[in-house]
């Protein structure tokens, strides 16, 4: 019994490689043509399912519950993310471009077509947060979008690693 659990464990979808690639895609494809860099999707992946914690009058429900300690996630998430991205392109969702700011992710041409089947209540709210976000922010460059994460959640940045904030910044 105990293999069967572990086994049930080991395949629950949540935070997987394959959920964080499909919630990259549906920011990548609300920001479109907009590319991001890593920084930037993991600082997204984790504001797409905590809207809640940007605040204000206007700003959508949290898709996931505000355990304590959440800021963490960020140290953990950045290489799921980056898992995840490089997942997705290899099926052809997520392109990759080499720039002199950085590596830059973004939606491919397959990714409406593949989002478009993507209907479940949850992911029908998850693209809603994402073009929410991408009205917000897509105009915004690294510096500004780091700026305004400092300002509401001025925590992360100091949990997170002042080095690798420095580091490619796009737009």
């Amino acid at each position: 019994m105990a293999s069967l659990e572990h086994n049930y464990s080991a395949a629950y979808p949540f935070n997987s490689t394959l959920e964080t690639g499909i919630r990259a895609l549906v920011v990548l494809e609300a920001f479109y043509p907009r590319r991001c860099d890593l920084l930037e999707m993991t600082w997204l992946d984790h504001l797409v399912v905590h809207t809640g914690d940007l605040g204000g009058q206007d700003v959508p429900e949290s898709l996931h519950p505000d355990l304590p300690n959440r800021t963490g996630e960020l140290l953990v998430r950045r290489q799921l993310v980056e898992q995840s991205l490089r997942m997705m392109q290899q099926v052809h969702l997520v392109e990759v471009f080499e720039t002199e700011a950085g590596i830059e992710f973004s939606a491919s041409e397959d990714a409406p077509s593949y989002l478009d089947l993507l209907q479940a209540p949850y992911s029908v709210a998850l693209k809603q947060r994402a073009r929410w976000m991408a009205e917000r922010f897509a105009a915004l460059d690294t510096t500004e979008i780091r700026s305004l994460v400092e300002e509401r959640i001025g925590r992360w940045t100091a949990e997170f690693g002042t080095d690798e904030t420095q580091a490619g910044l796009s737009k």
